[in-house]
């Protein structure tokens, strides 16, 4: 559906704490589940931290302002070979951390929304004014929450659907894998293009979505 002017402005005022929320708490748990494991260079680089101002990246906001949905934060820094509290299933284990996070993200915007929608206030008061654009923000959360968990597990390197397959490959196939790596963003971009992302990506959204609102 096209915005004018003034909804596209409304809807970016609504989106960008979500939005920001969404990838600090994406960032943060790869850096924190790395910690755990034994690698503190996410610490060390000031970036186990739930500041977005750590993670924002001006590219990720902006891929926001385009798609009204996908965006991303700057990677945190992680030493995989210093994962030594697991170091089969480590990498795995930090590269699904930041999707799941923004699944339980999801659930808790949408148990906010459904808390919201059974609240009743008189037409015009401070509290409906108050309340509904709080509302639209746990909506676009939820929305924005699903598509960063979904996109996210697209296998495809450097995101962590990627970096998950290439840590459960056997060692000659994770190589050659790892090699598309340098392709990813090309890949993205025209994935983006030819709308085939959401021909991958929009079915499985609405159907989460279904079962949240």
């Amino acid at each position: 559906m096209d915005l004018n002017i003034a909804e596209y402005v409304r809807f970016l005022t609504l989106a960008i704490v979500p939005f920001l929320l969404a990838v600090t708490v994406h960032e943060f748990s790869h850096g924190l589940s790395a910690y755990m494991l034994g690698d503190d260079t996410a610490k060390r680089a000031g970036r186990l931290t739930l500041n977005p101002i750590a993670h924002i990246d001006p590219v990720g906001i902006l891929f926001l302002v385009i798609t009204r949905l996908f965006g991303w934060a700057k990677p945190v820094p992680v030493n995989f070979g210093n994962l030594h509290k697991n170091r089969k299933y480590g990498p795995a284990i930090v590269s699904v951390s930041g999707p799941v996070s923004n699944l339980l993200l999801a659930i808790v915007s949408a148990v906010i929304v459904h808390l919201m929608a059974g609240m009743q206030f008189a037409e015009g008061s401070t509290g409906m004014k108050i309340a509904v654009p709080l509302y639209n923000m746990a909506i676009l959360s939820v929305r924005i929450n699903v598509a960063l968990f979904i996109f996210n597990l697209l296998p495809i390197p450097p995101l962590d659907g990627g970096r998950i397959v290439q840590s459960l490959l056997p060692y000659n196939q994770a190589v050659a894998f790892s090699k598309i790596e340098k392709y990813g963003f090309i890949i993205l971009i025209v994935l983006f293009l030819t709308r085939t992302i959401d021909v991958i990506i929009l079915p499985i959204m609405n159907f989460v979505l279904k079962i949240l609102l």
